[in-house]
């Protein structure tokens, strides 16, 4: 179901090492996104699980702006494997 390879392995690689990492969080996040996004296409009146994809989109960009904060080289790199657009600063 995943459509990213490289996310899979990022999740492996990740699986060994730290569950709780924000880096992980997100790649997970991302994973979930994806997934609920390909069956909001299929059924568009899905109002359950539209909501749930935007408090896990809320959680993923509050992670984000909490790793670019602590750590901008690993936030880049993040995104870079992720293929995320970077968040607008305001």
């Amino acid at each position: 179901m995943i459509k990213n390879p490289f996310s899979a392995t990022i999740l492996k690689e990740e699986n060994k090492d730290n569950k709780g990492s924000a880096e992980f969080q997100v790649v997970s996040f991302t994973n979930r996104i994806r997934r609920l996004t390909s069956h909001l296409e299929l059924h568009k009146k899905d109002y359950l699980s539209q909501r749930g994809l935007r408090k896990i989109l809320g959680k993923r960009q509050r992670l984000l702006a909490y790793l670019s904060k602590k750590n901008r080289v690993r936030y880049k790199e993040l995104i870079g494997r992720l293929d995320i657009r970077e968040t607008k600063t305001r």
